[in-house]
């Protein structure tokens, strides 16, 4: 039988072109399988096979672990001072093993374990086939829809399959089994039975890839994508840079005609795609990005990475979109956030401002409304410009004097110290309940108890848009903690 047993395994490892090893160890792991069935326990069983006499030994083995550690599974493990009486020199994450009668093969076990070896060779079949494609380097896979599963379509390209979840596809799109499909490959999954390869016709990356295909200059190193953003099926924008002066970045994309940026909107769907010109100035980038509207002016802070777009009134409607899809699309182009406004929006906004401005000033430095209307008509807008810029830049205000200016510096001092003695005062009455919220950072604790939030329960009070105002998170990191809040209302409701 030993025999017989060596030549079944030639033989699979001649026909399935695997190497003669790989099926040794499946018949290996078939034997241990089948001991492990005489146990009642979760026992490890490791089996031996000498490879060229077809003979085999069976160990039942147990995994050494610390003694403090507890054992989580009794039938395989064995704590290391127990080990040690039995292997002095044992250390923990070995084993200690002990020799067990073998299972005899006999024909209905080598019909089950022919099964097991099959099932094995075809797993390391499917591997070396996916490691082959793989490594071409391939961004994007091309094939045909082979059927559809619980809503996905497997798309077979050669002998390798792919998974297209429904997410992942372009909306209102109908693809149907036999159909010719290309997709991006997003990652490969080996724990995935069936298709491994998961694909998108979604993501951005997909769009990127589609574009580097068609352009060649993309390809030789001439043009960059720097980013791109898109609502499936619908519209896109892509930010391009030139790396030769010679070389229109646009013109280039879109081709003679239009040929290279209509083949990657036939490819998706009729998908409409702006193409922007990327810049290293943030404000002339987001400009660009929200064609086709005319921006008039633009001011941006920093502090909270968002930029006030003003636009006329003709062009406020191209500037937001329709449903807010152009500002939204150019706000993931570009990474800022974007708010969009016309002129007396801008007006009462930039009052607003001044209005706080000129209360701060007066009452933290302790000075006239004239005074604290010089210091904002200088640009002077918070009270750590006031207390930090260098000195010379204050004393170049005409009604200032140096006692003037060196008196409101010191006064910014005080205000600044005093107010952050207070903020640690408040930061430290927040509540452990609170700090413990995953999510919650050092940052967000200080910005919360800032706004006199200082127990779950108050941050599970708070509407959306205050928990942005207080915190400058976007909308749905707001979302998911406000959510996070408020999880042990609902606990043991289910």
């Amino acid at each position: 039988m030993n025999r017989e047993l060596l030549m079944l395994v030639d033989a699979i490892s001649r026909e399935k072109s695997v190497e003669r090893d790989v099926v040794l160890g499946a018949v290996e792991s078939a034997l241990a399988q089948a001991t492990k069935k005489l146990y009642s326990g979760e026992v490890d069983i490791r089996v031996a096979l000498d490879r060229d006499s077809g003979n085999y030994e069976t160990f039942r083995r147990w995994l050494v672990v610390p003694d403090d550690a507890g054992l989580q599974n009794p039938d395989a493990e064995e704590l290391l001072m127990d080990a040690r009486e039995r292997v002095p020199d044992v250390e923990v994450g070995e084993y200690i093993e002990e020799g067990i009668e073998s299972v005899p093969i006999g024909r209905i076990g080598a019909m089950a374990a022919k099964q097991v070896i099959l099932q094995k060779i075809r797993d390391a079949e499917r591997e070396m086939l996916l490691n082959d494609f793989m490594s071409r380097g391939e961004k994007i896979l091309t094939g045909t829809v082979k059927r559809m599963d619980k809503g996905d379509l497997i798309v077979e390209s050669g002998r390798v399959e792919g998974r297209l979840r429904r997410s992942e596809m372009i909306p209102k799109e109908n693809l149907r089994s036999g159909d010719r499909v290309r997709a991006m490959i997003m990652e490969v999954d080996l724990t995935l039975r069936g298709a491994p390869i998961i694909l998108s016709r979604s993501a951005p990356e997909f769009m990127i890839e589609l574009f580097r295909h068609e352009v060649p200059e993309i390809e030789q190193g001439l043009l960059e994508i720097k980013s791109c953003a898109r609502d499936p099926g619908s519209r896109a924008k892509i930010a391009v840079l030139s790396h030769d002066r010679r070389v229109d970045p646009i013109g280039t994309c879109v081709g003679v005609r239009g040929t290279r940026v209509n083949a990657v909107t036939n490819e998706l769907a009729g998908e409409r795609v702006d193409i922007v010109l990327w810049s290293e100035d943030p404000a002339q980038f987001v400009i660009g990005a929200l064609a086709p509207a005319n921006v008039s002016s633009i001011m941006v802070d920093e502090e909270k990475h968002a930029m006030d777009v003003v636009v006329d009134e003709e062009n406020l409607a191209i500037a937001i979109g329709r449903g807010g899809q152009n500002v939204r699309l150019a706000s993931d182009l570009t990474g800022w956030k974007i708010n969009i406004m016309d002129a007396a929006e801008s007006a009462q906004k930039q009052a607003n401002e001044t209005n706080m401005a000129r209360h701060l000033f007066m009452e933290k430095l302790d000075v006239d409304q004239e005074i604290a209307d010089t210091l904002i008509e200088e640009g002077f807008n918070t009270l750590e410009e006031v207390a930090y810029v260098p000195l010379q830049e204050m004393l170049e205000i005409e009604s200032f004097d140096e006692d003037t200016v060196n008196e409101l510096r010191a006064r910014a001092k005080d205000a600044l110290l005093t107010m952050e003695i207070a903020r640690e005062d408040s930061v430290e009455s927040v509540s452990q309940d609170l700090r413990d919220l995953e999510g919650v950072t050092p940052e967000l604790i200080a910005k919360l108890a800032g706004g006199g939030v200082h127990t779950r329960d108050d941050l599970a009070d708070l509407g959306l848009d205050e928990l942005i105002e207080l915190t400058g998170q976007t909308e749905d990191d707001a979302k998911a903690l406000i959510m996070k809040a408020r999880e042990h209302w609902f606990a043991g409701q289910a």
